[in-house]
């Protein structure tokens, strides 16, 4: 006898007059993605906003420079630069609330500076120096991510926690094309729908997972799409577009805020330089496709729209690209410095109580550094008290 053949077993049957329990039709993304500079929409935009945005994207782009040079001279482990992304990133960082949380993922060091971090704390992890290089706490933005996707469900149990004790925040979760195609990403977005968790998740779609094209990760007509398989909204915005970027997720903010749950924004954006200093990205692509991005610079776009509109003269933009200069002065200079590390922090932050192993193992390394210490303060010129003289 099979399961489906005993006393009492559950036998589906398809109800008499099946309806869709949401209509598909409002979660849609739109056909093209959402353009505001260029457009009749712009002239509607705060012009205080137009010129902070670019203020951002210009010292955005000045550190994702500098950041990069100093992979160059040894002074970073890596670097995985976000050039052509500025927009998303700024954009991210400035929606927020004081009392918002941002989740990123490794290549958006920019969102954190943008959000207030010290540009050294935020390359901390990628020159190797211990743990995350800040309070997340402090400062609100979670721990830079580099396994793909891994913020993703944490930004939805902290959005979770935060409305079931009555907190009025927000997670805003980035996430590259690539962290698409993680089970992470799947899981997260299944629990913020069904919980209605006061989240949004900014896929910045820069059309490469390293050199994985987005046509070989997935088939759906956009990522946006996406989101109707989870019942909730998606959106497709020009990421190269700050102030549509920021429109969309400001609108996907308040929806969130309000009770309305979560959004999947999609932003289709490009990555100039290669995924990091490691790679090379000739053997996937060619020079006339970035070219043709470099057209559609974010930064370009927003000057054009400022210029016309009599926002920005030549004064106003050597002040802002001066201000990015000092910023990267100071970055390189205390990059340059030597830090001062403690061997032991090696254990500070790992377990609220200290496994025995843990505590084993620090006793360990204790003993090997005393020892070490003990024998370079015995040495002679010819080693240990003077041996072999």
């Amino acid at each position: 006898m099979t399961v489906m053949e005993q006393r009492g077993a559950y036998r589906p049957t398809p109800p008499p007059a099946w309806q869709p329990r949401t209509d598909p039709a409002p979660l849609l993304p739109d056909a093209l993605p959402h353009r505001v500079l260029g457009t009749e929409a712009a002239a509607q935009v705060d012009p205080a906003l137009l010129r902070r945005l670019h203020a951002e994207l210009v010292r955005g782009r000045r550190y994702n420079v500098q950041a990069t040079a100093l992979t160059k001279q040894g002074r970073l482990a890596v670097y995985p630069s976000s050039t052509g992304q500025e927009a998303c990133e700024v954009a991210a960082a400035l929606v927020l609330e004081e009392r918002d949380w941002l989740f990123p993922s490794y290549r958006d060091t920019l969102a954190a500076v943008a959000r207030g971090l010290d540009p050294v704390q935020a390359l901390t992890l990628l020159r190797g120096d211990w743990h995350t290089g800040y309070d997340p706490h402090e400062h609100r933005i979670a721990p830079l991510s580099t396994p793909l996707a891994t913020q993703l469900p944490h930004a939805v149990g902290l959005a979770h926690a935060a409305r079931l004790k009555g907190d009025d925040v927000v997670a805003l979760a980035l996430v590259g094309d690539g962290g698409t195609s993680e089970g992470d990403f799947h899981e997260a977005l299944n629990f913020a729908a069904v919980w209605r968790a006061p989240v949004v998740f900014l896929v910045q779609n820069n059309g490469f997972a390293i050199s994985v094209p987005l046509a070989k990760q997935t088939a759906a007509p956009s990522l946006a799409h996406k989101a109707v398989g989870y019942g909730m909204p998606g959106r497709l915005v020009d990421g190269n577009d700050a102030a549509a970027v920021h429109q969309v997720l400001s609108e996907a903010i308040a929806h969130a805020r309000a009770g309305g749950g979560p959004t999947l924004v999609e932003a289709v954006t490009y990555r100039i330089d290669a995924h990091t200093n490691a790679d090379d990205a000739t053997r996937y692509r060619g020079d006339s496709e970035v070219e043709t991005w470099r057209a559609h610079d974010p930064i370009v776009l927003l000057e054009r729209e400022l210029t016309e509109r009599g926002l920005l003269d030549e004064a106003t933009l050597q002040a802002v690209r001066d201000d990015a200069e000092t910023m990267a002065a100071d970055l390189r200079e205390r990059m340059n410095m030597d830090p001062v590390l403690d061997p032991m922090d090696l254990f500070a932050h790992v377990y609220a109580q200290p496994t025995t192993q843990l505590l084993e193992q620090e006793s360990q390394l204790r003993a090997e550094l005393d020892a070490e210490a003990d024998g370079s303060h015995g040495a002679g010129p010819h080693g240990p008290e003077g041996a072999g003289r």
